[in-house]
């Protein structure tokens, strides 16, 4: 059973409370689980960067509002883990070692945030280094990884390929704070250099298009990997 981890964006699960992603994502992280051993870490999304924001107008300091955000994830966590009932392990993991002993039950784990200053992608990043993923998937608001952001920048290029270098090279330039919303951190880009697990960046806006990657290799996104091998279908 080949081990999968999937950062999904609250963007993209948790848009808004009224108009969250949940019950459409459910089935697909059931069929996956069904085949592989399925680790799915939650953002916090837009519901995470409002409390930050309130926080940050009543003067609380960054790593404060980190901590609310990790909040925030969790929330998202345990709502996804009640709508997946019984093919979810029933607590959402709080480290990287609850996870793995979670996996013990051969059920979906799901984590949220567990650090201050550590973007969920990068949770995510560590998680598919320590349980030697096959495959680290992003799931976001964007179809793959851009030169620039493409909701800004209408020559954006998308990239079909990177390798960890240039990706490092891509998202280095972005500034730390709390409820960070790019593609990537610079520290999730460390760990797949380091980790050499290949990365697949693809947009989550409708689920089916991570059904299709991950069954049958049919997507849109950017991989990046040191080798020319196709990291998906696993």
């Amino acid at each position: 059973m080949k081990k999968v981890v999937i950062s999904l964006g609250g963007s993209i699960l948790v848009p808004s409370l009224e108009k969250n992603r949940i019950l459409k994502y459910v089935p697909v992280l059931r069929e996956i689980a069904s085949h592989h051993q399925l680790f799915v870490v939650v953002g916090g999304g837009g519901e995470a960067r409002r409390y930050i924001d309130a926080a940050r107008t009543l003067g609380i300091d960054d790593g404060t509002g980190d901590e609310i955000g990790i909040l925030i994830t969790r929330l998202n966590a345990t709502m996804l883990v009640a709508a997946m009932g019984d093919d979810a392990y029933p607590r959402v993991a709080e480290s990287h070692a609850e996870a793995k002993k979670f996996a013990e039950h051969r059920k979906c784990v799901v984590m949220g945030g567990i650090t201050p200053g550590q973007t969920t992608d990068a949770v995510a990043a560590v998680l598919a280094e320590r349980v030697r993923a096959s495959v680290f998937i992003n799931v976001t608001s964007v179809d793959g990884i851009y030169s620039a952001d493409p909701k800004k920048d209408k020559k954006a290029v998308r990239y079909d390929r990177l390798t960890p270098r240039q990706l490092i090279e891509i998202v280095g330039k972005a500034h730390l704070v709390a409820g960070l919303n790019t593609v990537l951190d610079i520290i999730a880009a460390r760990v797949v250099e380091r980790s050499r697990i290949p990365l697949v960046v693809l947009d989550g806006t409708d689920p089916e298009n991570l059904r299709s990657a991950v069954f049958f290799g049919r997507y849109t996104g950017t991989v990046v990997s040191d080798t020319d091998t196709e990291p998906l279908p696993v």
